[in-house]
Parts: C-alpha cells; sequence; structure tokens
C-alpha cells in the first residue's frame, strides 16, 4: 500500500457520517492534501480545522451538490492549489424522505434523486476530462444495502441508488483504459444521523457490532492506498448487528 502524503482527495459530504470521518483519517495519517464540500457550513468548518490541525492543506466549499457549480469549483480549486486530484470520493446523498410511492409527490422524488443520483453523475462528468488527461485516479461512489434489498417505504431512494451502482459500473468500462478506477462503497445502516429519515433518533442495536463512519474511513482509505493498477470495483460493507435478510 501507498501513502497518500502529497496526494489531493475531493470529498463531499464531510460535515457528517463516513466523509467526516474519511477527511479526518486522510489527514491524520497523512496530511493528504484536501478539498472538502458540504452544504451545512457550521459542520463543514469543523471538520476543516480538525484536518487542517493534523497538518493537512484544505480548501473548503459550503456548497449543494445538486448545482454544478459546486463541481466546477472543486476541480479548479483542486488544480489551482494542488495541481492535480488523485481522488473524487462522492458521499453526498440522503434519503430526505421515507414514505409508500403514492404519498411521495414529485417535487420529492427530484429531490431525492437529484441528491444521489444526478450530484453523483455531475461530480464525476466535472472531473472526467482531468482523469482521463492525467491517466490515473480513483472514484469513489457511494450506493447502499438499500440497492440490494428491499423495505417498503424506501423505493424512490433504493432506485436512485442502484442507479449509482449501475451508473459506475458503466463509468468503469469508460475509463479503465485510461488508468483510472472507479468503487461502488455499498454501505448497511449506520448512526451518522441518516436514520432520522425515518423517523429514529438512532437504530436500536449493539453498537460494538454495528458499522460506523470509521469502519467507511478505513475502508476508503485502504482503496485508495493501493498500488497502482488494481481496482476493487465494489464493497459492500455491513455491521453485524444489522438484520439483512437473504444475505
Amino acid at each position: 500500500m501507498e501513502s497518500l502524503k502529497n496526494k489531493t482527495a475531493v470529498i463531499t459530504g464531510v460535515g457528517s457520517g463516513f466523509g467526516k470521518a474519511t477527511a479526518e483519517l486522510f489527514a491524520a495519517k497523512d496530511q493528504c492534501n484536501l478539498v472538502l464540500i458540504d452544504i451545512d457550513k457550521e459542520a463543514l468548518d469543523a471538520t476543516v480545522k480538525v484536518c487542517t490541525d493534523a497538518g493537512s492543506q484544505v480548501a473548503s466549499l459550503a456548497g449543494d451538490v445538486t448545482k454544478l457549480a459546486t463541481f466546477t469549483w472543486a476541480l479548479e480549486t483542486a488544480l489551482k492549489n494542488f495541481g492535480t486530484v488523485d481522488f473524487l470520493i462522492n458521499f453526498a446523498g440522503g434519503a430526505v424522505k421515507w414514505a409508500m410511492v403514492e404519498e411521495l409527490d414529485d417535487e420529492t422524488n427530484r429531490k431525492i434523486i437529484d441528491l444521489n443520483l444526478t450530484s453523483t453523475i455531475m461530480s464525476c462528468r466535472t472531473f472526467m476530462t482531468h482523469f482521463k488527461e492525467q491517466r490515473g485516479g480513483k472514484i469513489i461512489n457511494v450506493s447502499s444495502v438499500c440497492d440490494r434489498r428491499s423495505w417498503p417505504g424506501y423505493s424512490v431512494y433504493s432506485a436512485a441508488k442502484a442507479g449509482i451502482r449501475e451508473f459506475s459500473r458503466c463509468l468503469y468500462t469508460e475509463v479503465r483504459p485510461f488508468g483510472v478506477a472507479v468503487t461502488t462503497l455499498v454501505p448497511g445502516g449506520s448512526n451518522t444521523g441518516f436514520q432520522k429519515a425515518d423517523g429514529l433518533s438512532k437504530f436500536e442495536w449493539d453498537e460494538e457490532l454495528a458499522v460506523r463512519p470509521e469502519h467507511f474511513a478505513d475502508a476508503v482509505y485502504c482503496i485508495c492506498a493501493l498500488s497502482k493498477g488494481a481496482c476493487v470495483s465494489e464493497l459492500c460493507l455491513y455491521g453485524l448487528a444489522q438484520d439483512i435478510c437473504g444475505f
């Protein structure tokens, strides 16, 4: 495995959960150059402080990942400040609302799809020319266990996450000849605040056996630290505390 020192990572959704843990690990372990994005400025600033205190150079934006301008800024800023982008990690996403399909209006459905699927497509499209020209890099897109198993009330969210999986698979075929790797990360449930859309303050399980943000940070670090030539095409990371029927 290689050090990430002097590498540059663009990471979305760093205000909490998986993205926050990943950015902070990259900073603590290797002082990786970071371009960090989250819509919540207060939460973003807290993550930035931890990363800069650890020795990383950080550029940040309180930006909306459903807007193309956010990714245009990220690419331009990364190239201006650090000269390259080695890792593009698209954590940003969210449930918006759980409900039976007849209770979901068109506006809500568009928000779910835009926040999860459309934002991932825009992000990858924005960085694609750069990755191909430098003939290297790693992209990590985040799907969900909801694209593997079915639960009532999750239909549109699950469809958006399944779209990320198929988009990432096709993207891999396009960029593989240029030495660019694409990974689909498939998380199980975790107490990151995500569960609040389900009306839960937290998932009621043994947290010692649950998958937690630091597990995802460790997994993403290992994917990025693999020496050139290898690609983790897909990684499912579930907690032992979660019963995923039929797995």
